[in-house]
């Protein structure tokens, strides 16, 4: 993309693959979901993946946090690889893992 097409609004092409070099993750209890980052060159972007999709992942999970950040952690590869296509469809802000996107 050139700075003309910056410029004049056109829409960035997502041809830099998402990364996960971090892994940091963390749980928020309100709305009960892990959050975690990926990156695509010099822009991060923030995931979460609720309660619903971590027991998709691992059915007899005990619902706190402890247990939460085990599924996670253990299907890490799993969530990145489906975070990736999340974030593909488009650019926002922060991103969604709902448990129909596995």
């Amino acid at each position: 993309m050139s700075w003309r097409d910056i410029w004049q609004g056109r829409p960035a092409a997502q041809n830099a693959a998402i990364g996960f070099p971090n892994n940091s993750r963390s749980f928020d209890p309100a709305r009960r979901v892990v959050l975690f980052w990926g990156s695509n060159g010099a822009l991060e972007a923030a995931f979460y993946i609720g309660e619903a999709a971590l027991r998709r992942l691992h059915p007899d999970m005990p619902s706190d946090e402890a247990a939460m950040l085990a599924a996670f952690d253990s299907a890490r590869d799993r969530i990145n690889a489906v975070a990736a296509k999340v974030y593909d469809r488009g650019r926002k802000g922060v991103y969604e893992l709902q448990d129909s996107d596995f």
